[in-house]
């Protein structure tokens, strides 16, 4: 087995200028799946969306900008706050579920993928720095990042690029009040292989489960039936995700956490997707409940969600580059710390990475 330990050697994000809060919803014209309008206030809707998803405001990006533009913007932030010299790369891995999509259309745009305009982008000229797009749902950049493991600890490349790049506003059915919890944004990590170390990727797994849950998240007409059936949006079934999600994500990320010979009392940080506050926080508590523990201490998860929404594969790397850069109170990740990055989404995708820095 090879000695070699894939170490974070970088990290970058970029947040859209553009704030969109929950009062900017007041004036959309709700309507449930089955295309009866929903009679109740938009008030009391947005009041009891905030209190189970904790959302407050989104960051959405301009009109101008594509998802490979933010990638770009956080995979140029975490070269240039590393130093790290951009033709070292061996791959760029780009992940996101939708492509780029030009405002105002919910066409998608694959090709070329995200990953080769983010390599443009930065002026690569390396023909060897190989790019490619990983489509896997919210738990894409933690699939990359896993991705970039075997790779390094194959010998078949010393530095990697992992990017998680969204631009879900251009998906968001505005008369679905579910679509409030989407949002943009981008983070990047770079991966180095290094030996004779402690830090670095100890353990991980991934599961995917279609068998009855594949069409949990999925593409459909607007929930307005005056809308028009040509354009599709992102839809989900939120109770079914909810109750997936908090019976099976502990299970994964316990079985990383063995994986790595460790106990969750080893544990600092747990950086989950941020998909949904109460969510999240459940899906902690059950975590260490498997651990026979009621007692998860302070500050063990941060959450991003209130400020930024879902972003989708940006959410875990915009949160670590935020920890890292010191731009989150009262988070901090020290040498020797711990952490678990897990993730949630279409597939229905779980994953986790057990990382000691």
């Amino acid at each position: 087995m090879s000695n070699i330990r894939s170490i974070i050697v970088g990290t970058g994000s970029y947040l859209p200028k553009r704030i969109v809060e929950n009062k900017d919803f007041l004036s959309h014209r709700f309507f449930e799946k089955d295309g009866q309008p929903i009679l109740r206030d938009n008030a009391e809707i947005i009041s009891k969306f905030q209190d189970i998803t904790e959302i407050e405001e989104r960051r959405y990006a301009e009109d101008d900008q594509l998802a490979s533009d933010l990638g770009y913007l956080a995979a140029k932030d975490a070269l240039e706050s590393s130093g790290i010299d951009p033709e070292s790369l061996d791959y760029i891995i780009a992940a996101h579920n939708f492509g780029d999509i030009t405002a105002g259309d919910t066409h998608v745009q694959i090709m070329p993928s995200l990953a080769a305009k983010i390599k443009h982008k930065l002026g690569i000229q390396n023909a060897d720095c190989v790019a490619y797009d990983l489509p896997f749902g919210c738990p894409g950049w933690v699939q990359g990042i896993i991705q970039a493991d075997y790779f390094i600890k194959s010998g078949d490349a010393k530095r990697i690029l992992v990017v998680g790049c969204e631009t879900l506003s251009r998906v968001n059915d505005p008369h679905d009040r579910d679509s409030m919890i989407f949002a943009d944004g981008a983070g990047a990590t770079i991966l180095e292989g290094k030996s004779e170390t402690e830090a670095g990727i100890l353990a991980h797994k991934t599961q995917s489960h279609a068998f009855k849950e594949a069409h949990y998240l999925y593409c459909g007409p607007s929930s307005n039936p005056d809308y028009g059936k040509n354009e599709l949006f992102i839809k989900m079934e939120g109770r079914k995700i909810y109750e997936y999600a908090i019976s099976h994500v502990p299970l994964v990320i316990k079985e990383a956490i063995d994986r790595a010979g460790l106990d969750i009392s080893d544990i600092r940080k747990i950086l989950v997707h941020q998909a949904n506050g109460k969510m999240d926080e459940a899906i902690a508590k059950r975590l260490f409940k498997l651990y026979d523990r009621n007692d998860m201490p302070e500050g063990t998860i941060p959450m991003t969600i209130a400020k930024l929404g879902n972003s989708s594969v940006a959410t875990v790397p915009t949160m670590l580059d935020l920890i890292l850069k010191n731009n989150m109170e009262t988070h901090e990740l020290n040498p020797g710390d711990v952490v678990v990055f897990a993730s949630v989404g279409a597939g229905m995708n779980i994953n986790a990475v057990v990382y000691r820095f």
